[in-house]
């Protein structure tokens, strides 16, 4: 909830990690819209469309 009230201050972060091998660092401002309903305990988000989003560190 504090992260949608106060979007500007969060960044979501990925990378993407296999063994001791990473795809950089994609930078999401503002990835979420909506707060979670009350009683939520999890929320799944395709990665895809999360990535879909992102800007690499090249470009932030």
């Amino acid at each position: 909830m504090y992260a949608l009230n106060q979007a500007d201050k969060f960044i979501l972060t990925i990378v993407i990690v296999d063994g001791d091998r990473y795809d950089g660092s994609n930078y999401i401002r503002n990835p979420f819209n909506t707060a979670p309903n009350v009683g939520v305990i999890s929320v799944d988000y395709d990665l895809n469309d999360l990535l879909s989003q992102a800007v690499t560190a090249d470009k932030a």
